[in-house]
């Protein structure tokens, strides 16, 4: 067996790390170093980091549906992708007899795109999960091979949900693997009506709407900690908050407006109620707990500014 694995960020360090103490994997494709940091040092992906301590030779095209040949030239029995980031060219996918097998991060046909955990917070959905299933040409449309189902509780932030749906990939991926390679496995189309999409964040999503229920905040702020973080405007000045509860005290306020603040933090009228911001990061500052940033501006200062 011929293995090629395609993945950039941690989130496919795992299957990968699976992978070769399982398999013959003969070469790793990754996204190209990045800049990183006020210092711009060119780093590596994770995946590729992985790859060099084993070893093993590591492609990364700037645009793959025009630069994949030497992924054909190492002759892959069977391509294994997760979490890479391109299109993979028609080429490409025809190529191993096994097929191309993409590592999922959620329950499809949910959340078909780049950021299927994100949204599954951000939307209150009770539980995800990990899908392996056959790459075709329409984004994440292909047959499915196998699923597993895990729940999502209020405690999971993106972060948390990433780690452990990381973890459950690469072990659903070693449980299918011998029945792909026997061709025992199953394959089950996806049913196109019940699609959704979980695109990559854009910027305007990170806006957090405190017009929404104390409920939807929750999860909007939870479904982006720490990655991108979700924010709000505060006296003009963009503030990042990664962590809130939700309170049932109703106040005659604007949705927005700061009502309180106690030990736990700030208090902000919602639609419905209102909600505790417990860890922020002010503008030009670094990430506290909110009741820091209160005693260090002052109570009287916060109460009646209105979030925007």
């Amino acid at each position: 067996m011929r293995i090629v694995f395609m993945g950039t960020p941690d989130f496919a360090v795992p299957v990968l790390e699976g992978l070769i103490k399982n398999y013959n994997v003969v070469g790793v494709v990754s996204q190209p170093d990045k800049e990183v940091g006020r210092k711009r040092v060119l780093t590596p992906t994770e995946v590729k980091k992985v790859a060099i301590l084993n070893n093993i030779d590591v492609f990364q095209p700037e645009k793959i549906r025009n630069d994949y040949q030497k992924i054909i030239d190492l002759n892959p029995d069977i391509i294994v992708t997760c979490a890479y980031g391109q299109i993979i060219p028609k080429e490409l996918l025809e190529y191993p007899k096994l097929g191309c097998i993409n590592v999922h991060g959620s329950l499809l046909p949910k959340y078909r795109g780049g950021a299927p955990i994100h949204h599954a917070i951000m939307n209150g959905e009770s539980e995800t999960g990990i899908t392996i299933m056959y790459m075709d040409y329409k984004m994440d449309s292909g047959d499915i091979i196998s699923q597993k189902a895990i729940e999502i509780k209020d405690s999971d932030t993106v972060e948390i949900l990433w780690d452990k749906l990381s973890l459950l990939g690469r072990d659903l991926l070693l449980e299918v693997l011998p029945e792909i390679i026997k061709g025992t496995n199953k394959r089950i189309k996806q049913n196109e009506d019940l699609v959704t999409f979980g695109f990559n964040i854009k910027r305007e999503e990170e806006h957090l709407d405190f017009n929404k229920t104390s409920r939807e905040i929750f999860n909007h702020i939870r479904g982006l900690c720490s990655i991108p973080s979700a924010y709000a405007i505060l006296d003009e000045k963009e503030m990042k908050i990664y962590k809130s509860s939700i309170l049932k005290n109703k106040y005659n306020a604007k949705c927005g407006e700061i009502v309180d603040v106690t030990k736990e933090g700030i208090v902000v009228a919602t639609k419905d109620a209102s909600i505790i911001l417990k860890e922020i990061k002010p503008f030009g500052k670094k990430r506290m707990d909110a009741f820091s940033y209160v005693n260090g501006i002052g109570k009287s200062n916060l109460i009646g500014k209105v979030f925007m």
